[in-house]
């Protein structure tokens, strides 16, 4: 701490200096640049006869008697400048004197190779732009030159500023995360759907089963919630005749921590009337295609040392097809709970809490066959009891037109044929209501103006929730879910 604390000084008697000189490096509030790092390096050959205006931060710095090199990066790549005190002058070499790593410059003058052959510009006019007056984390030495790196993790997480500058493997997939964001609205605005808001503060927090956070609006003196889906309010906007929309928006679950947890998370969740189950997987495929291709120029995507095509259709599969398949359970063991029970206490799993046939079901799914969802999969026909917003499967009324999808493991997306009898509804909330008073705390709550809604006439519609950081992780090849958050929750130092 000494040390950061002896770089600051000296930094800070460098700004007084400067400022001093009559150059103060916060004073100047645009730089107009002409190209970018990338044009410069890509176009040198055609831009050698003018003038060229850049900006970026200072990562290389030599002084050399009365010439210097500094390399400016603009987040996209490097520039070499070359500065020669003869051609600058005796305030501008003074200037360059007081610069540090980390400090953003501008700079004008022309391109020229070095005697190396690196592409540069040889610099006749420079401005600070800031000051850095912490000392950049160092990193190895390549190719004779200092470049700067941040291994440990905690830190990274907590100073991703510092992440993003030191780190370009960090800084690719963080970029990558944004762009498909953008290329995600992109799809579904290209297709007719209309992107929506809806309230983040609510009083009824449903649309998923998990325990919210809790607030309070001092103006109406009234407890609420913090939204854990989108779901119910983007059925609202269904019934009320807008047959295409779509919400990316932060949803807050106040549960634990892993690598494919975090409490708040961004979400995807998009909605269309008169379409069933099978539309929304085509969405689902139509999705990651697009996005993969808009993104990263192709659809073979290689994560967790798989490789997965998404020009191919993802495979389907039967849950209890699948986990009989899997454990050896036959599905007529799982119509009843004593016989579930049974059929769970033989497969090792311990049976002590279990109250709930649909819950059951769905822990078997998470042992069994889940870890085996390698290639993208859709997993088809889930419990009723598990799934209180979901069509009931008319040949199988305990079961309902529900699928998840799963890539590399891990489940990525969750999907109706949405329930639209307000009456069944109404029924399944109350289930859900018998849940909660047996000690579920995640089981569904009534939300008394989401039926008025649906009792007003819903269309049949089809809809889809995805987790957006899970699909960048799958799509960025990362491992946690930390990589892909810019700002992830961390205890306080």
């Amino acid at each position: 701490m000494s040390e950061e604390k002896s770089i600051r000084e000296i930094r800070l008697e460098k700004l007084n200096k400067l400022r001093e000189i009559g150059v103060d490096p916060f004073l100047q509030e645009k730089y107009d640049i002409s190209h970018g790092s990338g044009h410069i390096l890509n176009h040198f050959d055609s831009l050698q006869d003018i003038e060229i205006s850049f900006a970026g931060r200072i990562v290389s710095l030599r002084i050399m008697g009365k010439a210097a090199f500094a390399h400016l990066s603009d987040g996209e790549g490097k520039v070499q400048c070359y500065f020669k005190k003869d051609d600058i002058g005796q305030l501008a070499w003074d200037v360059v004197q007081l610069l540090d790593i980390g400090d953003h410059l501008g700079v004008k003058g022309h391109l020229f190779l070095t005697k190396t052959g690196e592409k540069s510009i040889y610099v006749k006019e420079l401005s600070p732009l800031s000051k850095c007056l912490n000392n950049l984390p160092l990193g190895k030495e390549k190719d004779g030159e200092k470049w700067y790196g941040l291994s440990d993790t905690e830190q990274r997480y907590r100073h991703r500023h510092l992440d993003l500058i030191c780190n370009k493997d960090v800084r690719k997939m963080l970029v990558d995360r944004m762009k498909i964001v953008s290329a995600v609205r992109r799809y579904f605005d290209d297709i007719g759907y209309l992107e929506s808001e809806t309230p983040v503060l609510q009083q009824i927090a449903g649309g998923a089963a998990a325990r919210p956070f809790t607030a309070h609006y001092n103006a109406y003196d009234l407890d609420v919630k913090l939204r854990i889906s989108l779901e119910l309010y983007l059925k609202r906007i269904i019934c009320g005749d807008i047959p295409k929309v779509y919400e990316i928006g932060r949803v807050f679950r106040n549960e634990g921590v892993s690598n494919r947890h975090n409490p708040e998370f961004t979400m995807l969740e998009f909605y269309e009337a008169y379409v069933n189950l099978e539309d929304m997987m085509t969405r689902v495929e139509e999705l990651f295609k697009f996005v993969s291709m808009h993104v990263f120029g192709t659809n073979v995507i290689q994560t967790q040392g798989i490789e997965i095509d998404f020009s191919k259709p993802w495979k389907r599969v039967d849950l209890l097809k699948e986990l009989e398949e899997r454990s050896g359970i036959k599905p007529e063991e799982l119509s009843e709970l004593s016989s579930a029970l049974v059929a769970m206490k033989r497969v090792g799993l311990p049976t002590e809490k279990e109250d709930n046939l649909g819950g059951i079901i769905e822990k078997l799914l998470e042992k069994f066959v889940e870890p085996h969802l390698i290639e993208p999969t859709f997993v088809i026909g889930y419990p009723v009891e598990t799934s209180p917003l979901a069509k009931r499967d008319p040949n199988n009324p305990k079961f309902t037109r529900r699928f998840e999808g799963y890539i590399g493991g891990r489940e990525i997306c969750n999907a109706f044929s949405e329930l639209n009898d307000p009456i069944d509804q109404l029924e399944r909330f109350n289930q859900q209501l018998q849940e909660r008073a047996k000690g579920d705390d995640e089981a569904h709550p009534m939300d008394e103006e989401f039926i008025y809604a649906m009792e007003c006439g819903m269309p049949p519609t089809g809809g889809c929730g995805i987790g957006l950081d899970r699909m960048a992780m799958v799509l960025t090849g990362s491992n946690h879910l930390r990589e892909v958050l810019l700002f992830p929750m961390m205890k306080p130092e």
